[in-house]
């Protein structure tokens, strides 16, 4: 039966540690040159609707390393972009490659064409979830602090996909969570009542605030992510206004934990989200966690590629 990674709920914890650890694995084959080609032979169709740097990058670079072959595949390279449905693109691709990540606005999208397809479907972002990020963060985080259960991370921002995975992702894990957004752009209900379920079943902390001061009080690990996300360009200037007070700048890092790592998925809006000064103090983590998701990514696809076909 095959598997496909749609929403970070979709792993279970031991699921997560699982990449995790192949991805540790994967990293220090990488840095010592030692070959890893398990895909040997095998394709990748990446589905790109929204542009990337990242992701198209870290995939394809991926699946290079693992030995096997990446197409990038844009709306305007494939039938879907001219009215083809997704359930028709999704049988004719799995007749041709072993695995499909896909970039794009809707979750339904990715879920209609892991319903209609025979091979892995990897969501490599939507509107909804971010699960591939939440991993690189998690690998990275651990790779600082040794450990992930009983950390507490504070996300401070808007309540995107980045929040909902993050949500799931961190309290699965063991650790505690506290997300502070504006009013009206908290995250999802079924993303906060999800996450309060988690947290009496692990025993874990989740706290949702409009204080950004209260949710990074004696965090370790302090994330953010840019106010207005692809898509909501015509919204800038309204996000700007609503977000006021929710920079992670020094004196809110005052309040974090005084060997607090600070993590950003990228590309960040210095002088908006983030301050200058914070990207450049805490930049080794930073792009530790941009380099992280060529890593994680491998494990995910070694996950649910190796043994299909």
């Amino acid at each position: 039966m095959k598997k496909d990674l749609l929403k970070i709920d979709d792993l279970s914890k031991d699921d997560i540690l699982d990449i995790l650890n192949t991805a540790d694995q994967l990293k220090y084959e990488h840095k010592h040159n030692i070959p890893h080609e398990h895909l040997k032979g095998k394709s990748l169709g990446m589905i790109f609707e929204k542009s990337s740097t990242r992701t198209r990058v870290s995939f394809e670079v991926g699946m290079y390393q693992l030995g096997g072959n990446a197409l990038f595949l844009s709306s305007r390279d494939l039938q879907i972009g001219r009215g083809e449905p997704i359930e028709d693109t999704a049988r004719v691709l799995s007749r041709f490659i072993q695995g499909i990540m896909i970039r794009t606005y809707s979750q339904e999208e990715v879920e209609t064409l892991a319903k209609y397809s025979s091979i892995p479907i990897i969501n490599g972002l939507t509107d909804l979830e971010h699960p591939c990020q939440v991993l690189a963060d998690l690998m990275t985080i651990r790779e600082y602090k040794n450990i992930l259960e009983g950390l507490k991370v504070a996300y401070i921002g808007d309540g995107n996909n980045i929040a909902h995975s993050l949500i799931i992702g961190t309290l699965k894990i063991g650790m505690n969570i506290s997300i502070a957004c504006p009013k009206g752009y908290m995250p999802k209900e079924e993303y906060i009542a999800r996450g309060k379920e988690l947290s009496e079943l692990e025993g874990t902390k989740f706290i949702i605030t409009t204080s950004p001061e209260e949710a990074v009080i004696d965090a370790d690990v302090v994330i953010t992510d840019v106010w207005a996300s692809m898509g909501q360009e015509d919204e800038a200037k309204i996000r700007k206004e609503a977000f006021v007070g929710f920079q992670i700048n020094k004196k809110l890092m005052e309040l974090a934990k005084s060997n607090a790592l600070v993590l950003h998925c990228l590309p960040a809006h210095r002088g908006e989200e983030i301050t200058g000064d914070i990207i450049d103090e805490h930049s080794n983590e930073i792009f530790d966690e941009s380099e992280n998701r060529l890593h994680a990514q491998k494990a995910v696809l070694l996950k649910l590629m190796k043994n299909n076909y």
